[in-house]
């Protein structure tokens, strides 16, 4: 089932469950995108083939918000708004050591070698600068929940620069060395955009799920409730 947070004529904002492609590929498993056609196609009783765009993208195991434009013009706009860097993405994310800074930026070159991103010499040919800031909210034996936003949108970019920082994410199968169970603990808890059409700023949240995450409920519920004021 397909959870919607808001939908109008232009704007479709979904929850992405943590293990699902955001948009098909050569595995040919379920997606998101697909998935959102399907509603819209069947909620509306549209012939034919349904328009929908795909604003930005989660990596497979992590869960929360995707915003689709269901019209041309709102694909356009929501394209320029995060090209611009007027769309901010939130994350909450539990991560190894309790000893992190309460709040840091962090600066660093990425490189994609065959869907394995590493941190580079910024001189190295093909690498991309990545920036995200981070403040702690709480921590729980060795292990601390931090509020992530992005000033840019790498490939992987969240799990390595943490991983690199020496504060690898809970759960994260490629970048850091649990064993297999529960999903990654990273989750796109907010995401704020401008109407393509309304010109309104509007934010939407996402509750993180997982084991992970049931050990700072507290901890989010503060940072929910806060952000809705």
């Amino acid at each position: 089932m397909l959870k919607v947070i808001f939908e109008d004529n232009h704007l479709l904002i979904v929850e992405k469950p943590p293990n699902l492609l955001t948009q098909g590929d050569a595995t040919g498993d379920p997606c998101l995108f697909n998935m959102a056609k399907v509603y819209i196609k069947e909620k509306y009783q549209k012939p034919g083939e349904v328009y929908l765009g795909l604003t930005h993208r989660l990596d497979r195991p992590v869960g929360g918000l995707v915003a689709l434009a269901r019209t041309s013009k709102a694909a356009s706009r929501l394209s320029d708004q995060l090209r611009t860097h007027a769309i901010r993405r939130e994350y909450l994310a539990v991560v190894h050591g309790a000893e992190i800074a309460q709040s840091g930026e962090r600066i660093d070159n990425l490189l994609d070698e065959n869907g394995i991103v590493r941190v580079v010499p910024e001189s190295t040919p093909g690498a991309k600068e990545a920036v995200l800031d981070w403040s702690t909210l709480g921590t729980c034996e060795n292990r601390a929940l931090l509020h992530i936003t992005l000033q840019t949108g790498r490939k992987h970019q969240i799990r390595v620069q943490l991983a690199n920082l020496g504060h690898p994410i809970v759960q994260d199968m490629r970048y850091g060395d649990d064993s297999p169970g529960e999903p990654i603990a990273l989750w796109g808890a907010a995401l704020t955009l401008t109407h393509p059409t309304k010109k309104e700023e509007m934010t939407f949240y996402s509750r993180p799920q997982g084991k992970a995450f049931a050990a700072f409920d507290a901890e989010i519920d503060k940072f929910l409730s806060e952000e809705n004021r």
